[in-house]
């Protein structure tokens, strides 16, 4: 690929174990930072587009052209989006071992491209478009079915190997140990999320439009070709960035801990810690990444950096055996990340009501802005998105600077703690959601709207539960971001960040399995349970208050994790 150096060539290194990759010294200073981040900002706004403008209302498109039920559309589209983030896992191993960020970006990227066309084709091509008779009475075939999913889990695959990749690519950018790189780099977060939120924009308000009033065709035709356009722009940048080394197999290093510290399983950790292995090189001995200090937590794994006279073959480390503390530190910090990884399943089962439940409530609602034009329901979820593009800057350029007069902190709070603003704000959103449920039931019942398709009241009365889980976004999801990367070793960043966004996969599979008991529970002795097909005579309000109830319970555990959590030090230099 043009403007990719061969990074063999006399590779030049960042302080925190970025390759530089341009040749000569000098060069650093016309790579990365921001001039390179412009090109994955305009990659990451298209592909974003790409993916929420076939995304979004696609609960809506299995209801009408598939014949699906509301709770098996809302299943098969959670289901599917949580497969999404966690093919991330894969992405992230490829990257962080062997291929590096660059080239996993660039390989994934052609299968994603490969699904979207597969998509467009299935809803426009004789032989894979359903037949149908109206508007909603359709009937697939099975191979017109098996072709719509094939589309659907190559998107998931491909969209694996951009997810984890891209914001760590982009905070590759910046130099962690210099100061003036350091403080841009927690800016780049932010704005990475806002580029995020100008292509969901987009998808949720015109692509939407396009679907529901010109054709699926057309709906998902721009969204493939806005693809194509993300790889452009992240080729057109390759001159500009530094790339990460790939530091070996994460997975492999983990193994060798623990199998190092239960063979020493009796060996005494002694007193004194500098007595443990570690190589007496300035850098690490895991390629790319900086040493780690000793933390005193998980004490047992330390035996693996205890040196005995069988550990040595031929006069070198047995790995099997022998740990360096770097490495050991390095499974300790993914353990560290585990309960606050856990703790946040809960917000992305609420955030993922948007594109399931938020669209159902909606369709019954009064979607007309004026007497002509109707809005999709799914378009509401742009409001979610204009929330995002507003906390975004706010947040970086007010929020931040007035409280770090308070706080003392450069970020104004700490990760953890934007992390849980977020989540308090999530439940609010949940109450509001369950508040409008009620209302809107009540209006059924006093008028007797029970069979009517959507009844008047406006769907705009959605606005500020999606509003809600916008700012709900700015502080957990950045901040997660954020959070994950910083406290990811070196050479598992990828990784790392991987393993945050499953939390939005477990979050779908959370919500696919409540809906899955509310139903059966609910359905019993014949009744038509919480969330029937006619939500007029249902109870989707009962439903809102059981995420609010499971929430608030999730943010009592989520104080007790992040008071007791100790942020990783690594043994650097600061310029």
């Amino acid at each position: 690929m043009a403007g990719i150096r061969n990074v063999a060539e006399d590779p030049v290194y960042t302080d925190d174990g970025t390759l530089d990759i341009h040749k000569r010294p000098a060069n650093k200073k016309k790579t990365g930072k921001w001039k390179a981040c412009r090109f994955i900002l305009g990659n990451e706004c298209c592909e974003r587009l790409a993916y929420y403008g076939m995304s979004t209302n696609l609960v809506n498109y299995l209801h009408d052209r598939f014949g699906l039920g509301n709770a098996a559309a809302a299943n098969t589209v959670t289901t599917w989006s949580g497969t999404c983030y966690l093919t991330p896992l894969l992405g992230a191993f490829l990257a962080d071992s062997y291929m590096g960020r660059y080239w996993t970006i660039a390989s994934f990227s052609t299968i994603y491209v490969i699904g979207m066309s597969l998509l467009t084709l299935s809803a426009v091509a004789p032989g894979l478009k359903p037949v149908c008779r109206g508007i909603s009475d359709c009937h697939p075939t099975t191979g017109q079915t098996a072709a719509l999913f094939i589309a659907l889990y190559l998107i998931a695959l491909g969209t694996g190997g951009i997810k984890p990749c891209v914001s760590s690519f982009g905070a590759d950018q910046f130099d962690e140990n210099d100061t003036i790189e350091r403080k841009k780099k927690s800016s780049f977060f932010n704005w990475f999320y806002f580029s995020i939120n100008v292509g969901a924009l987009i998808a949720s308000s015109v692509l939407v439009w396009i679907q529901m009033n010109v054709g699926w065709g057309w709906g998902f035709g721009v969204p493939a070709v806005a693809m194509i356009i993300a790889i452009i722009f992240f080729f057109i940048g390759s001159r500009w960035y530094r790339l990460q080394v790939p530091g070996g197999s994460p997975l492999t290093r983990i193994c060798q801990v623990i199998v190092a510290a239960t063979r020493k399983f009796s060996v005494q950790v002694p007193e004194d810690k500098s007595l443990l292995y570690e190589t007496s090189d300035a850098e690490s001995a895991i390629k790319g990444c900086r040493k780690l200090e000793h933390t005193k937590e998980l004490k047992c794994l330390d035996k693996a950096a205890v040196e005995t006279d069988s550990d040595r073959l031929k006069d070198l480390p047995n790995p099997w055996k022998l740990c360096t503390v770097t490495q050991v530190e390095e499974f300790k910090s993914v353990i560290r990340l585990l309960p606050v990884w856990a703790s946040l399943i809960a917000f992305a089962t609420v955030y993922s009501q948007m594109n399931t439940m938020f669209v159902l409530q909606g369709n019954t609602m009064d979607q007309h802005i004026g007497p002509k034009f109707k809005i999709p329901s799914a378009s509401l979820s742009l409001f979610d998105t204009l929330s995002v593009i507003f906390w975004a800057p706010v947040y970086d350029r007010v929020i931040v600077p007035f409280a770090r007069k308070f706080t003392g902190h450069e970020r104004g709070f700490t990760q953890l703690q934007r992390i849980g603003i977020g989540l308090i704000i999530s439940i609010v959103s949940m109450i509001v959601a369950g508040i409008l449920e009620v209302v809107r039931l009540n209006m059924v019942r006093k008028n007797n709207y029970y069979d009517l398709e959507t009844i008047p009241m406006s769907i705009f009365w959605q606005v500020p539960q999606y509003f809600l889980v916008g700012a709900a976004e700015v502080f957990t999801n950045i901040g997660q971001m954020e959070f994950f990367y910083g406290e990811a070793p070196d050479a598992m960043r990828s990784l790392c960040s991987a393993l945050s966004l499953t939390t939005m996969a477990l979050g779908n599979y959370v919500s696919t399995l409540l809906v899955t008991i509310v139903t059966k529970v609910t359905t019993s002795h014949g009744r038509l349970g919480w969330i029937p097909d006619n939500l007029n005579r249902g109870h989707l309000d009962y439903f809102f208050w059981l995420l609010t109830l499971l929430s608030l319970l999730n943010f009592l555990v989520y104080l007790w994790i992040a008071k007791r959590y100790k942020y990783k030090r690594v043994i650097t230099n600061v310029r």
